[in-house]
């Protein structure tokens, strides 16, 4: 075994109730219990209820396979739309750019859902295994050391102590910011969001209800969420940051439908006949993400960062609460192996934390680089495409689609796990 040689159960407070923290949790209370070691795991969510208000998600196939290695296939698939191919069509008159599978033949299918129905599944298969104890209204202020262990602060004057903290507490993170000076910067992009019932939609004239459309600086997408009952729509416009002072990162700022109109004028009819049936305030976020970081971890491993806290991307891929999600499986394995001593290059905390990021950082860095790297090329402007009128950006935009699609789903988080445990065996060789 490791340094950890207490009888006591280790005790682990995960900062952020969202999707990925509470997948952290469940993954980490998988591992450690197949190893069968003593855990008390708590999550300190900061709003006074666990929900999660906004509309889709999209778990790309691998992630959606970790989510059913914790138990949770068949709740899963319950709660997810389906589309079997990717399609990127004109936004002019709706003809096809480019189609690409969703998945591979005979392999996991990515799971689309309403964010607030996953978050329910994750947080039923927490309270019906007793994996967490889960807390609410508790915002983390800071962290201490000391020594053994951490103290956490929450704005209600309380603290809690932790052998090790795990920040999952978004793009904005609080734990974060205590040891990164940077803040969450716009990416270029706003996006108009929405969620209609499928029945109110005219017959569908595609074979996927996964498309985008696409125009110079702008482009609609729409994919399938909540069993094939609901539509969820993410509407790009590429803006100036003097033009979005007033729009913020969040559910709660809309703007009159007029404005999707306006920015949308000129697509094809289907287009239109969805933004007729969006509602009369429609959602407006600004877009942004961080700058890479090459250091998740801190207090000698007792604190690490995870998901959006350490990897925020823009949406262009939906790979970033897949990301998370893998974050979370890869972390549960090293904790597993040090606690459990099955592991003989893991003796500290700090071991732990460097397999964690040595397994998950050059990914999550490939995959937040090819997001922006996407959102630029299916907007137009790329260096390549800038210059060039709509139709010869058309006839070449397919292939870096399709390359950057590839890529991101090209990761098997347990192989590079075990790549990164393999080379940490061997010295960092």
């Amino acid at each position: 075994m490791g340094e950890y040689m207490s009888q006591q159960p280790f005790r682990i407070g995960i900062v952020g109730g969202g999707i990925t923290g509470l997948y952290c949790a469940l993954a980490i209370h998988h591992h450690c219990t197949k190893a069968g070691v003593s855990l008390k795991i708590d999550v300190y969510e900061q709003a006074a209820a666990y929900k999660d208000i906004g509309a889709g998600i999209s778990l790309r196939p691998d992630a959606a396979q970790l989510v059913y290695n914790v138990g949770l296939k068949d709740k899963l698939d319950a709660i997810s739309g389906r589309g079997d191919q990717m399609l990127y069509r004109r936004f002019d008159d709706g003809g096809e750019i480019v189609s690409i599978p969703m998945s591979r033949e005979g392999a996991v299918k990515p799971a689309v859902c309403a964010r607030s129905e996953l978050l329910e599944v994750l947080k039923d298969g927490i309270e019906s295994r007793g994996a967490a104890t889960l807390h609410t209204g508790m915002a983390c202020r800071g962290v201490d050391d000391l020594g053994d262990g951490v103290r956490v602060h929450f704005a209600d004057s309380t603290t809690a102590e932790a052998d090790l903290l795990i920040g999952s507490d978004g793009i904005h993170s609080q734990v974060r910011r205590q040891f990164v000076s940077d803040n969450a910067t716009f990416s270029g992009f706003i996006a108009y969001r929405g969620v209609i019932p499928m029945n109110s939609l005219p017959p569908w004239p595609l074979q996927s209800y996964s498309a985008a459309w696409l125009a110079k600086h702008r482009h609609f997408l729409t994919f399938s969420i909540s069993r094939n009952e609901s539509l969820n729509i993410v509407a790009f416009v590429t803006k100036e940051e003097s033009q979005v002072v007033h729009t913020k990162e969040s559910w709660t700022s809309t703007c009159p439908r007029s404005e999707v109109e306006k920015d949308f004028a000129g697509f094809c009819e289907i287009v239109q006949d969805i933004i007729k049936l969006m509602p009369e305030e429609v959602s407006r976020w600004r877009i942004n993400d961080h700058e890479r970081l090459d250091r998740w971890h801190y207090f000698g491993g007792k604190v690490l960062l995870l998901g959006d806290a350490a990897h925020a991307m823009t949406p262009h891929l939906g790979a970033g609460g897949s990301v998370g999600v893998a974050d979370g499986w890869a972390l549960g394995r090293a904790l597993s192996e040090y606690l459990s001593g099955s592991n003989p290059a893991l003796t500290t905390l700090g071991d732990v934390a460097e397999l964690y990021q040595a397994a998950r950082l050059p990914s999550a860095h490939r995959t937040q680089a090819a997001s922006r790297a996407n959102g630029d090329n299916v907007e137009m402007q790329t260096p390549e495409l800038i210059d060039k009128d709509y139709d010869e950006c058309c006839a070449i935009l397919g292939e870096g689609i399709r390359r950057r699609l590839n890529m991101s789903h090209s990761d098997d988080t347990d192989t590079l796990y075990e790549e990164a445990s393999e080379a940490m065996a061997n010295g960092g060789n």
